[in-house]
């Protein structure tokens, strides 16, 4: 089927590679079918999640595991049901990413990750009920942070020792 898109013109796209979003994702309700497209940069951690009914909504993407290694979401019981979750290794879960003009000032959205069943090819925007992740984590800074973590750890296992004047 050719996909009528924003940024991307018209694309040739699979049925197979449609998400089903039940309740839309929150802005956006009455769209419902989405599909993935990779980034033209290679190893590139980001992805567009595309609306196929609507070209308008289009969102960058990326795994929020690669911004902040110790990311953690907690699905309930009602919620593995209603995307017929059955393993751990079937989901792809993705947070929405805000680009501004100056690129050092990009944040992603940790409190609300959209969670996909690559099985059944049905998603989910989960509201995280917790206060340890934003709507706005800016990514420039978790990178530095978590690099800083990875430096610290490695000094550790060296033995290295800083001397601080």
């Amino acid at each position: 089927m050719i996909l009528k898109t924003r940024y991307f013109g018209d694309l040739e796209i699979s049925e197979d590679s449609v998400i089903q979003f039940k309740h839309g994702i929150p802005g956006f309700e009455k769209v419902r079918r989405f599909v993935l497209i990779d980034s033209d940069v290679e190893d590139s951690p980001f992805k567009w999640i595309q609306g196929v009914d609507e070209p308008k909504p289009a969102f960058v993407i990326v795994d929020p595991f690669v911004i902040s290694k110790d990311y953690e979401i907690k699905l309930s019981d009602e919620f593995l049901d209603e995307l017929e979750i059955k393993s751990p290794t079937d989901v792809s879960v993705f947070c929405i990413v805000v680009v501004p003009e100056d690129i050092s000032k990009m944040t992603v959205n940790l409190q609300a990750p959209l969670i996909i069943n690559n099985v059944n090819r049905k998603g989910r925007q989960l509201i995280l009920d917790t206060d340890r992740y934003g709507v706005r984590h800016n990514i420039l800074e978790e990178l530095r942070r978590q690099e800083d973590k990875n430096n610290a750890g490695a000094d550790k296992e060296k033995g290295s020792v800083h001397n601080h004047k």
